[in-house]
């Protein structure tokens, strides 16, 4: 089968499906993306020139869906390029951000093409809104409507998408929901175990040591930023720190803006945080690395004795996967995004994302008993290797190309394909 993917980013969420596929040996991949110097063997890398950028008289509300057709256009003649020298593509698979598969089918007009719809932006309901130390300017209201063009254009061609989780399904409109497929994205759960080694171990990040008399609380995100909890977990730390004397904080994220806005007046939300919180934050006991290597990362993972996970309602982290696959005893936000993959007192324990006292309170219910920690982190392990497995997210990646193209995926062609049906786009899960 000839695959193409199609990420401004390479290889953006499609790298084990990607490698999968090329571990096959009889599939021709290639992968239209910006440059960049990542490889992967046996795929054929494709660039595109970045898109001119748009005029500064575009209305605000309108260039998201401006830079997107921008997109779409370069990269329908790098496609058109890539089918000029005999790249049939069967399928077409790619995130739909960024606009890129806009122009695709005009390309290759019998072939699917698999979006990945990761979020729909609503005005009310869901992040926006959510946290009501940041109010939104209704007039401001618009533009976030407006996010959606490329959305909407997106699910009007041909009807397959696709997304991690039924939480994200469900911020589309009703309408939508039975085009997108739901692909629960797996994690590599050999790397990402449980280690009773490092749990008892000494650990050393940045210029403190983690004794293993020490009580760890780990907390991770790409940036420190409010989408992801890190003011409300700021003001937990006090009261963690005054709780118990053994305890030692390791914050994990950068400086940058992920999601939202900066804070106002400038700078970054960990050096706001710090100068409200002042003395109550020991820089002795807590400690902000920025943002660790895989490696390192994991390793506070596994030697976590709590680890906090804090989010608006909003895309789950990929670190929620991993912690709980590495068999840590999570405390999650009550949030939509979080219970989709935490039970209340069975794979980890809920607080309300607000309540820095009562998140304090949980994290102490794990580190002062034993039965309870023990008994979550098993549950965690359990949950991940029955829902979280790689080997199942690349057989249900599988199944969805094969119904898709009318194609078998898992072998190669020694007799004459199976016909594709007639149009075949149409919805389904």
């Amino acid at each position: 089968m000839k695959i193409l993917f199609v990420h401004q980013n390479f290889p953006g969420q499609f790298l084990h499906i990607v490698r999968h596929l090329v571990q096959m040996k009889h599939h021709e991949i290639a992968f239209i993306t910006e440059p960049n110097a990542n490889l992967i063997a046996g795929v054929h890398k494709v660039p595109y020139p970045r898109p001119q950028p748009g005029h500064a008289e575009t209305h605000i509300a309108a260039r998201e869906l401006d830079g997107g057709v921008r997109r779409a256009e370069v990269v329908a003649r790098t496609a058109t390029n890539l089918k000029n020298l005999g790249f049939d593509a069967d399928i077409v698979i790619g995130h739909h951000g960024w606009g890129e598969l806009l122009n695709l089918p005009e390309v290759w007009p019998k072939a699917p093409i698999l979006g990945y719809l990761e979020f729909y932006y609503n005005t009310h309901g869901v992040d926006v809104g959510f946290d009501p130390e940041f109010p939104n300017d209704p007039n401001d209201y618009p533009r976030i409507r407006a996010k959606n063009a490329i959305n909407h254009i997106a699910l009007n061609l041909g009807g397959h998408g696709q997304t991690p989780t039924e939480w994200q399904r469900s911020t589309y409109p009703a309408w939508a929901r039975d085009q997108i497929n739901l692909v629960w994205e797996g994690v590599n759960l050999d790397v990402c175990a449980p280690d009773e080694k490092l749990r008892r171990a000494s650990l050393k990040i940045g210029d403190m040591t983690i004794r293993a008399s020490d009580k760890l609380v780990t907390y991770v995100s790409r940036d420190l930023e409010p989408y992801r909890g890190f003011h409300v977990m700021m003001r937990t730390l006090p009261h963690l720190l005054k709780a118990r004397k053994d305890i030692k904080v390791v914050m994990v994220g950068g400086d940058g803006i992920s999601y939202g806005t900066g804070p106002a007046g400038g700078g970054n939300w960990r050096e706001k945080m710090l100068a409200e919180l002042g003395s109550g934050i020991d820089p002795k006991r807590v400690v902000f690395p920025g943002r660790v290597d895989y490696q390192t990362y994991l390793k506070l993972l596994k030697r976590s004795d709590a680890h906090v996970y804090l989010t608006y309602p909003f895309v789950a982290s990929w670190s929620l996967r991993e912690a709980l696959a590495a068999g840590c005893a999570v405390v999650g936000s009550d949030t939509p995004p979080v219970r989709e993959f935490i039970t209340h007192e069975e794979t980890g324990l809920l607080a309300p994302f607000f309540d820095p006292k009562g998140i304090c309170d949980t994290v102490l219910r794990v580190l002062e008993d034993k039965a309870l920690s023990d008994r979550l982190r098993h549950a965690a392990r359990g949950y991940a290797e029955a829902r979280l497995s790689m080997q199942d997210y690349l057989k249900s990646y599988e199944r969805l190309i094969e119904r898709l193209t009318g194609l078998p995926i898992g072998e190669p062609e020694s007799k004459p394909a199976p016909r594709r049906r007639a149009g075949a786009r149409g919805a389904g899960r």
